[in-house]
Parts: structure tokens; C-alpha cells; sequence
């Protein structure tokens, strides 16, 4: 009960605080320019944003986000990430999501975002969308995560003096959309990648594709230097015992996580902090994005202040790319697909709106060194004395 009554008092109170809707209002402006419908990752977010009191609708609205006088709305929908695994709650989530269009369409949107695990609800081309709606331009964002993202991984790996000629990298999930950008990426940098994931026949055919090494179990992958986490699947997952596997001696495990939810979650990072190194990747920061009621509804989403998803930022500069330098090259494109030339295009409109990658963050919180040594010794005789203080 007490939170389903602080949900709605957020909620109430970015109304009355968001003095921009209140000028556009005024002013005879759409509320809206960018809607972001996004399931939610499990029922613990859930409660966070309507306590035990669901929408009867299916949706309701998150948070309100600016870019440089771009409007975007979050227009949630009551769908978990796990559901979304499911025929019946995909079935359930293309009702809810289609509902979101159409409340956001009345309100002005001319660029909606399918967000989290909604990006291929409709497929890999989202036809059905674009037939019900064709006066929107839709986009999955992930051109947007993914140039993000290649540039925290290419700052990281420098940060912790990794060095394509001796380095080892895993990638998590190397056949979706981000993998196979991540593998590209590095494989032309040159460096030695290993592929693993839940879906054995995507595996054997990126094999093929890119002939790369990938593997069925984890305890044949062997050490390496470096994870890249691009898929939150229970099976593919990081925990403690798999960092130990995975790490080489006396050194630690350097994990860029940019599944949402988190690959390596909190909890499970907390036990093996001492041989980690965890950054969050795929965020945009910009000095011109903002959200109403500042870090109290960014903190709804995870985020810091001035720190949007990349997709989220995708969108939003899609409109202002379009809409207000009016490039009307992008409004042509296919933004459900996820390319090199689509990512250049998108390159060049975040610098329009200085959109960066963040500085490295873990759960928020600063990464405050990416060397990777470890000592084993050291740290085998810290945990033996601290054993003996408590006994």
C-alpha cells in the first residue's frame, strides 16, 4: 500500500514540476514528442513503480526526459522480462504495447522507442507497427547501444592494458543484435574472442559466420581477460563460481555488463567484488538531458542524472536530428536494423546533441582503477587473519 501511494505521489508530482509540459500546453505544443514503451524488468521494478496496484490499462507513465527541447515520455507496460519468454505474455505484451502507441500517437509522439526486451515483440523488421501506425517512426535503439557501447569497451580494455596481441575476451551472448556488434567490433581490432550462450544453434552458426571459437559449457572456455556481457539468460549468467573459472591467476576478471537486467547482478557481484572489475556500458550522458525531478526519477530507472540508456538516447536524438535540424535522411531509414551505416549516422547526430559514453561506472558507483592485478597470497592471508579476529 505504501507504495502504490509513493508511485502515485511521483507521479503527481512530475506533473506539477514538469514546467516545460506546462509551456507547451500554454503554448498549443504536442505533450510529447518521444515515447519509450518499455516492459519492466521483473515484479520487484514492478512494485517500485505501482506497488501492488497495477494499471488497468496495461501501461502507465514513467519518467519525463528532455534532450535540448526534445520531449520524451516512458510509458511503461506490466509485462516482466521473464513473461516476455512466454507465448501467452508476449501475446499479452503486443496488446498492452500497441494500446501505448496509440495513447502516445494522441499525444504527439512522432518517434516511438520499443524498449528492453519489446525490441523484437514485432519481429525483426517490425511490419505490423509500421502498418498500424505509419506515421511513426519506430526504432529498436540499439544502433544507439551499440556505438555507445563499443566505445566503453574500447576505453576499458585501454584503461586496463589490455592489448589485442595477448588478450583473451569473452562474449556473452555474441549472436543478438549487440553481440554481433561487439563481435565485429573486436574481431576488427583483432582481438582472440570466444563466444558462448544459451543458444547452441545461434553459437554454431556465428562459428561459421565469423570464425570464432565459441563454447557449449562454460568449464571449456578456459581464462580469459576480459567478459563482455551482452544477455541477461539465466543459463549464460555470471556468478562467483564462474568468475573463478574464468579468471586467470592473480589477476582479475575485467566484466563490461550491458544486459539489462544486469548480467553480473549486485548481489552477485558483492561476493566476488575483490577479483572483479564490473562497469556498466551502452549509457549516453549529455549536459543538455535532464529529467523531471531529477536523480529521484533517474534513480527510478537505475540511472544518474544527465545518464539515459542508449536506446533512450537513440530516440530522442532521432527526433531531434529529424524534427529540429530537420535531417530528413534519417527519417528514411530502417532504424529495427542494426548496421554499420546506421550506426554512423547515429554517431554523427549524438555529437549534435553531445551525447557521450558516461565516465565507468559499477552499479552507479565510480570504477575507481581497471588494474587487474591480483594477488592471490595477499589476499588468501587477509581473509586467514579476519577468519582469526572473528573467532
Amino acid at each position: 500500500m505504501i507504495a502504490s501511494w509513493l508511485a502515485t505521489l511521483w507521479r503527481i508530482a512530475m506533473v506539477l514540476c514538469d514546467y516545460r509540459a506546462w509551456y507547451r500546453r500554454l503554448s498549443g505544443q504536442q505533450r510529447i514528442d518521444v515515447a519509450i514503451i518499455t516492459n519492466i524488468r521483473d515484479e520487484a521494478e514492478g512494485n517500485v513503480f505501482w506497488g501492488n496496484k497495477r494499471p488497468k490499462s496495461g501501461h502507465s507513465n514513467g519518467a519525463r526526459i528532455y534532450l535540448n527541447g526534445v520531449s520524451a515520455q516512458v510509458r511503461g507496460i506490466c509485462i516482466t522480462a521473464e513473461e516476455l519468454m512466454t507465448k501467452s505474455g508476449r501475446v499479452r505484451a503486443k496488446r498492452h504495447f500497441i494500446d501505448a502507441v496509440a495513447w502516445s500517437q494522441k499525444r504527439g509522439a512522432k518517434v516511438v522507442l520499443l524498449a528492453a526486451s519489446t525490441k523484437r515483440l514485432f519481429g525483426r523488421d517490425g511490419h505490423e507497427l509500421k502498418q498500424l501506425f505509419p506515421d511513426i517512426l519506430f526504432t529498436i535503439g540499439d544502433n544507439g547501444t551499440a556505438t555507445l557501447l563499443c566505445k566503453d569497451i574500447d576505453r576499458a580494455l585501454a584503461n586496463a592494458r589490455l592489448d589485442r596481441g595477448n588478450s583473451r575476451i569473452l562474449v556473452l551472448g555474441p549472436y543478438g543484435i549487440l553481440g554481433t556488434a561487439v563481435t565485429e567490433h573486436l574481431l576488427a581490432r583483432q582481438y582472440e574472442l570466444i563466444g558462448f550462450g544459451a543458444n547452441q544453434k545461434a553459437l554454431a552458426q556465428m562459428a561459421e559466420d565469423y570464425a570464432i571459437t565459441v563454447a557449449t559449457d562454460i568449464n571449456e572456455i578456459g581464462k580469459v581477460d576480459a567478459v563482455i556481457a551482452c544477455t541477461h539468460n539465466a543459463n549464460a549468467r555470471l556468478n562467483i563460481g564462474s568468475i573463478e573459472r574464468l579468471r586467470k591467476h592473480n589477476r582479475k576478471l575485467l566484466v563490461i555488463d550491458v544486459a539489462e537486467p544486469a548480467n553480473l547482478d549486485e548481489p552477485s557481484y558483492q561476493l566476488c567484488r575483490d577479483r572483479v572489475i564490473r562497469q556498466d556500458a551502452g549509457n549516453a550522458y549529455s549536459p543538455l538531458l535532464s529529467y523531471v525531478l531529477g536523480g529521484i526519477s533517474s534513480g527510478m530507472l537505475n540511472l544518474l542524472p544527465n545518464v539515459a540508456f542508449g536506446c533512450f538516447a537513440e530516440s530522442l536524438t532521432l527526433y531531434h536530428a529529424i524534427y529540429h535540424e530537420h535531417n530528413h535522411v534519417l527519417l528514411n531509414q530502417d532504424w529495427f536494423q542494426v548496421n554499420s551505416a546506421n550506426r554512423a549516422l547515429i554517431a554523427d547526430a549524438f555529437e549534435s546533441v553531445s551525447i557521450t559514453s558516461p565516465q565507468p561506472t559499477c552499479f552507479n558507483k565510480p570504477v575507481s582503477s581497471f588494474k587487474l592485478e591480483y594477488c592471490e597470497q595477499t589476499n588468501i592471508a587477509k581473509a586467514s587473519k579476519l577468519v582469526t579476529l572473528n573467532t
